[in-house]
């Protein structure tokens, strides 16, 4: 299933993935640092949503209290949580 996520306080605006069950694919991000972000795609493509939490929330940039990688931890458990 595709959810959709509208991001708060980072420069990418809203993140795209396909979740079935308990597996992230098909990350893309809107806007953002495009090369990181792609590579932060590639490298979480089939995991888990409790590895992409371990691995990413918290994860700050600058002094925004978030990143994207930090809104893409809390993205994959509301789809997680809204498709149980």
């Amino acid at each position: 299933m595709e959810y959709k996520y509208k991001t708060k306080g980072t420069c990418s605006v809203e993140i795209a993935f396909n979740i079935e069950d308990d597996i992230i694919s098909n990350i893309e991000f809107k806007g953002g640092c495009n090369g990181n972000l792609k590579a932060i795609s590639k490298l979480l493509d089939g995991q888990k949503v409790s590895y992409i939490e371990e691995k990413l929330l918290g994860n700050q940039c600058g002094m925004r209290g978030t990143s994207c990688a930090d809104q893409l931890a809390k993205a994959v458990r509301q789809a997680y949580e809204e498709n149980k």
